[in-house]
């Protein structure tokens, strides 16, 4: 039986959006952990997928790398008794970064990710990687519509029916092409609030992979007790000449290897 319903989640409020005085706990520049309203809106998100009835609850959580992402999957995780996948495809959007300045960062793998969250079921190695160069507000799309093209079917092949209700926890700008990718609409409008949640539904005469889901709702955070925060939509970006404005990559990070980047499924790949 294929996937059936794909819920996306955001992760839950920052903690560097409270205060500059934070630490990374995974040494990763530009991850920071969740401030104590959001390790709340973690909890309630939880709350609600386990008020589901059990046949609507999601069976498995694929989750950003990023340590927010996943301290956010991680009460739902608990409450629903449910693996955590790491999917590095899932991963934060960073505009291209400028020359000379260094690569983006990248967390690092599921195995070592455990170390922090047990709930990680490092047997899934990550299908798709983002370029540590940056992407355009295209690309991302082109990033998002690739990953669900072969997530889908690879969960499908992996797991047969048991995954029939899937969570996504990643982050707005990759949510948002995330969902336009599934509707098969680029121009589709919405922007995502911390913890809010989109419900995808499979079109029952539905013939691809992507484009031909229906949302059942965007971006909902009636769910959350104070409703979503830090709403985002690409149009909150800085455009020149229409295009993305570069972003600045890690310093000494030059001479490292963009590896791996893009699908990891070898026989995908030749498709």
């Amino acid at each position: 039986m294929p996937i059936e319903t794909i819920y996306i989640a955001r992760h839950g409020f920052r903690l560097n959006w409270v205060t500059t005085q934070w630490k990374s706990v995974t040494g990763l520049p530009r991850d920071p952990p969740l401030a104590a309203f959001g390790l709340t809106q973690a909890e309630e998100l939880a709350e609600y997928f386990k008020g589901l009835p059990v046949e609507e609850r999601p069976t498995a959580i694929f989750s950003s790398p990023y340590y927010r992402c996943l301290q956010t999957s991680n009460p739902t995780s608990v409450a629903l008794d449910v693996p955590i996948f790491v999917e590095h495809g899932l991963s934060e959007w960073y505009s291209p970064a400028s020359p000379g300045t260094g690569l983006h960062p990248r967390p690092a793998s599921a195995s070592a990710l455990r170390e922090f969250f047990p709930e990680i079921d490092d047997s899934w190695a990550s299908i798709w990687y983002p370029s540590r160069k940056g992407e355009d507000v295209e690309q991302c799309h082109d990033r998002c519509g690739g990953l669900l093209k072969a997530l889908i079917p690879e969960v499908e092949r992996r797991f047969g029916d048991r995954h029939k209700k899937i969570l996504l926890v990643s982050h707005a700008a990759t949510i948002i092409a995330l969902t336009r990718e599934l509707l098969g609409d680029r121009s589709f409008l919405i922007r995502v609030g911390c913890c809010s949640i989109t419900e995808m539904s499979r079109n029952e005469k539905q013939t691809a992979v992507t484009g031909q889901w229906y949302a059942k709702r965007v971006a909902d955070g009636s769910h959350l007790k104070e409703g979503a925060s830090r709403d985002w939509g690409f149009e909150d970006i800085q455009i020149a000449d229409g295009k993305v404005v570069d972003d600045v990559g890690v310093r000494g990070e030059e001479m490292e290897e963009d590896e791996p980047v893009g699908l990891q499924l070898p026989e995908l790949s030749r498709m």
